[in-house]
């Protein structure tokens, strides 16, 4: 039995060639979407599984309540870790990393010992030999005991050590970096390179400087591993002791005020699971780290949920659009004594026959789009197909996925009465056509609420992408790891200065983008009658020429000048945001403290975005020191290339045989949203796949119609009716379906677009051209889409159609 289905199932994918690749094209789009969106998922949750103490592993969080608003943080002393371990038996070890190091980032100048020449690498971090051994970090040469006890050992990747010492004998070479070759570091250890799916990622560890024990310097991020029988929240509760005991007199020792030891009393400590750190990181942690985001991964789940719901649908429609050409076969069969369940039989064989193939095609699909998907969303995804779980799991889905698809059609197609369909009138319910409009209404109101999800979305990023940001972000050449100059660093900027091409030329290794520099401390108003708390504010370190390189605009006061001795010693410039936290009417010649030194305000900026647009504008405070890692070169010509080439000139005269490191400043900032551009683009990207199927099932739909209503088409074309009366009679019974489901998708795109946008502190405002543009699109699509049968029944011939009647 089952071999005749499988027969009759294949003659009829060869009789009807277009609908059978309509069909399995349909599917195999909506499988290959559902693939790659699954590998990328499951990439997502994979992180920081991989440990073998994964479930016992965490990141300490500080949670703090500052003028009404609770502030989180990753940073804490280098004390902390070791108090942890000594004070509570159930913390069974504790190690920490240099959070500043994470938040700098950059390139760092690297050469072997005996090599002249610095190669500039990154992905640097600093760490103690607790995380070494929290995490487990496997090593294949040296000691895992002792790799980071040393303070000039250094520990490098596996490619990093075939890449510098082809020959495996890395271990105990030196290398010298920032060119300090007075004071090499030694290669301790050769460890596997971490797994991608790590939130730690990096090529080089280094041992931490211990040298600052100071309860008030707090740079470092805590990790922890605790024994199986320890209770998470107890050790949180207890872990407060920490704050009475050590922090806050180490604070009110300092000379910290009252105000200030209360908000410290308001601080909570909590355990973050490793496992969470990738997905589940708020924004206000900045650890400096680069974060995926749950929201997007449902957000992708559903995206595929609904595209193989249409590749069903289009099935569906596709299967009963034909229904005509399958009622005399379902007649004849049973007037010849065959039952119901022999029908629906045959058809869930085809329709199961049907998907094992889609499912084929998906797969190669998704394995050819593969590389284009890993190059969007910044990925290593395989195709799995090793895994001893993968063909099982496809075999399963692709049967149930055919059953499920195939149940309507099955036993719509097997309930034809043999009577009326021998007499060529195969009858069919009101019920089902308006089943069949209802998935359509479904397909277009998902591809409507995507329409508008990807113009809000390309809207967004362009508003981010060209926004005034308070500073000048075009045209501006960074120089990285500028420290190798030395002290010929000034004489080198006076060198650039004298390039017709060049404007002005800054020297800060604090940029307003991602992987500059971050300080952090509390500034409070030490004027007379001030009652302020405090303000979290940025600090940084700039030069004279930092205001003017980047184009910022002092709105009272002055800039930083030479003429004005103090203005090197404890002149600061502050942003609106800073003034305006702070309550100071007149800011001018106020003294603020920031419990280090006390600094007189001389100028206001206007406030600046230096983080991305989904926070908002916070306290920064610039004064003037030494910073000399990167040099800004803000430049007035189109001759990119003439510059460049002018400044490696200049480069190469002060460093010889130094390889030079730049980027751009707006190239910088950029990156700085990279994260949600590629995620955008995945979006869009499953969007056009959701549309297209979509598309099949409205195709599919008006196939449909057009074969139930080609009697009526060819009376009405005898009778006289013209083209355009027979083509606005298809037409407009779709366009209604198309409007029902615009009708129904706008307020449901609104809503779920608003929910998005809440993520950015600075966003768009959702006109009503959106949902113009994109009911436009909806309705040029649909259109487009079934012209083809509607023009094609327009024109038939009605004489051949009537004669079958």
């Amino acid at each position: 039995m089952f071999k005749n289905h499988l027969k009759v199932a294949w003659r009829s994918i060869k009789k009807e060639k277009l609908l059978t690749v309509i069909k399995v094209g349909g599917f195999a789009l909506g499988i290959a979407a559902c693939l790659l969106i699954a590998l990328f998922i499951k990439d997502e949750l994979s992180y920081d599984k991989h440990y073998k103490n994964a479930d016992n592993i965490y990141r300490v969080v500080l949670e703090v309540e500052i003028e009404g608003e609770t502030k989180k943080s990753t940073h804490f002393p280098l004390l902390f870790a070791e108090t942890l371990k000594t004070d509570f038996p159930e913390v069974q070890n504790a190690g920490k990393v240099y959070g500043s190091q994470l938040s700098s980032g950059g390139k760092r100048a690297f050469r072997k010992s005996g090599d002249s020449q610095n190669i500039f690498e990154e992905g640097f971090l600093i760490g103690d030999q607790g995380i070494f051994e929290i995490l487990d970090i496997p090593l294949i040469q040296g000691s895992e005991s002792e790799v980071l006890l040393s303070p000039r050992n250094i520990v490098i990747s596996e490619s990093k050590a075939d890449k510098y010492f082809p020959n495996g004998d890395a271990l105990g070479k030196n290398l010298i970096l920032d060119d300090n070759s007075s004071n090499p570091y030694t290669i301790a250890g050769v460890m596997e390179d971490f797994p991608t799916n790590s939130h730690l990622n990096f090529d080089f560890i280094l041992p931490i400087d211990d040298s600052n024990i100071s309860w008030t310097s707090t740079n470092y991020f805590t990790y922890l591993s605790l024994d199986d029988n320890s209770s998470v929240t107890q050790l949180q509760t207890k872990m407060q002791s920490i704050l009475e005991k050590y922090v806050i007199p180490a604070q009110i020792q300092r000379g910290r005020d009252a105000s200030f030891i209360e908000v410290l009393k308001t601080i909570e400590y909590k355990l973050q699971p490793i496992s969470d750190i990738h997905l589940k990181s708020d924004i206000e942690m900045q650890d400096g780290l680069k974060h995926g985001d749950l929201r997007f991964v449902w957000l992708f789940a559903a995206v595929a949920v609904f595209i193989l719901l249409l590749a069903c649908i289009n099935f569906i429609n596709l299967s009963t659009a034909k229904s005509a050409n399958r009622a005399k076969e379902v007649g004849l069969r049973k007037t010849i004594g065959a039952f119901k369940s022999n029908l629906i039989s045959q058809f869930l064989t085809e329709s199961v026959l049907f998907s094992v193939i889609s499912f084929m095609f998906g797969i190669l699909l998704a394995w050819g789009l593969l590389p284009a998907f890993n190059s969007i969303a910044a990925k290593n995804l395989e195709i799995p197909w090793a895994d001893w779980w993968f063909f099982p799991t496809v075999l399963i889905c692709s049967l149930t996925i055919g059953l499920i698809a195939g149940l309507y059609p099955a036993f719509y197609l097997s309930a034809f009465r043999p009577a009326s369909v021998l007499k060529g009138s195969p009858s069919t319910s009101g019920k089902s056509g308006k089943f069949r409009s209802g998935l359509v209404v479904f397909q277009f109101t998902t591809s409507v609420i995507l329409i508008i999800g990807t113009i809000v979305i390309f809207n967004q990023m362009d508003f981010i992408l060209n926004k005034e940001l308070g500073y000048d972000k075009d045209q501006v050449i960074i120089l990285e790891s500028t420290s190798i100059l030395g002290n010929k660093i000034d004489n080198f900027k006076q060198q650039l200065l004298q390039l017709p091409q060049v404007e002005a030329v800054s020297k800060s290794d604090f940029l307003p983008v991602d992987g500059s520099r971050r300080n952090q401390t509390t500034f409070k108003n030490i004027g007379e009658g001030s009652e302020n708390e405090g303000v979290l504010s940025q600090t940084w370190e700039v030069d004279y020429d930092y205001v003017n390189t980047l184009g910022m605009t002092i709105v009272e006061g002055r800039n930083f000048s030479k003429e004005f001795a103090m203005d090197s010693v404890n002149s600061v410039i502050v942003n609106q945001k800073m003034v305006n936290d702070l309550g100071l009417a007149n800011p001018l010649g106020k003294e603020i403290d920031n419990n280090y030194q006390q600094y007189t305000i001389v100028g206001v900026i206007e406030d600046f975005h230096f983080k991305s647009l989904k926070e908002d504008i916070t306290p920064l405070a610039i004064s003037i020191g030494n910073s000399p890692n990167t040099l800004a070169i803000k430049i007035r010509t189109e001759d990119m290339n003439g510059v460049l080439s002018s400044i490696t000139a200049i480069w190469d005269r002060n460093v010889p045989n130094q390889s030079i490191s730049y980027g751009f400043l707006n190239q910088k900032f950029a990156q700085m949203h990279e994260d949600v551009q590629r995620m955008g683009s995945i979006f869009n990207s499953f969007s056009l796949f959701a549309i297209i199927v979509a598309c099949l099932g409205l195709f599919a739909l008006s196939a449909f119609m057009v074969e139930q209503r080609k009697k009526e088409i060819s009376i009405r074309i005898v009778l006289g009716a013209p083209f355009r009366s027979i083509y606005r009679l298809l037409t407009w019974d779709f366009l209604k379906l198309v409007l029902v489901s615009i009708a129904i998708a706008v307020p449901l795109g609104w809503y779920m677009m608003n929910r998005w946008l809440e993520d950015f502190a600075y966003r768009i405002n959702i006109g009503w051209e959106v949902f113009a543009g994109a009911a436009l699109a909806a309705l040029i699509i649909a259109v487009l889409t079934i012209s083809y049968q509607s023009i094609g029944a327009a024109l038939i011939q009605p004489l051949k159609s009537l004669r079958k009647e």
